[in-house]
């Protein structure tokens, strides 16, 4: 299994405890989401596509809530969790008896056999996590040499196959 390591990661949190918390906070949010990165390419290559909007609707969400930095990979459609989780077998019931015609023929109900999980999602996290690593931490590395911080030079970042 491939291992990431970073040293220098304890100077790194004292370097980012000095500056002003705006700072951090744009910091820490800019690295997430270049570890999001991977994350979102590997699920648009590995979702379904039938229409292709579940893959044109994946993005990168930010947010910073109570001293915490997170980013995700999200969509709004609702049918998303249907494709990665699948759905059990269920009887569909319309509000209007004719809404449901085949043919001519009407019928009051249908059983619908469920549909199995296809994942996107969560095989893009697993498959992409050691990248993720290494696009946040270059990033950090990357923004705080450009605000002339030297101390980030002293971070290191390796992955091993191991």
């Amino acid at each position: 299994m491939a291992e990431t390591r970073i040293k220098g990661l304890s100077e790194l949190q004292a370097m980012l405890d000095t500056l002003p918390a705006k700072v951090e906070k744009n910091i820490l949010r800019s690295a997430l989401r270049a570890g999001a990165k991977p994350v979102l390419a590997a699920a648009k290559a590995g979702v379904p596509v039938r229409s292709g909007k579940l893959r044109d609707s994946l993005r990168i969400t930010t947010s910073g809530k109570g001293g915490t930095a997170r980013a995700a990979v999200t969509t709004r459609l609702f049918y998303a969790k249907f494709v990665e989780y699948g759905t059990a077998a269920h009887e569909i019931v319309p509000e209007v008896r004719s809404a449901l015609g085949f043919g001519g023929v009407v019928t009051e109900k249908v059983e619908h056999p469920g549909g199995g999980a296809r994942p996107f999602l969560r095989p893009a996290l697993d498959g992409q996590k050691e990248a993720a690593v290494l696009a946040a931490a270059q990033q950090i590395k990357k923004r705080l040499t450009k605000a002339g911080l030297s101390a980030a030079a002293d971070v290191e970042v390796e992955a091993d196959d191991g």
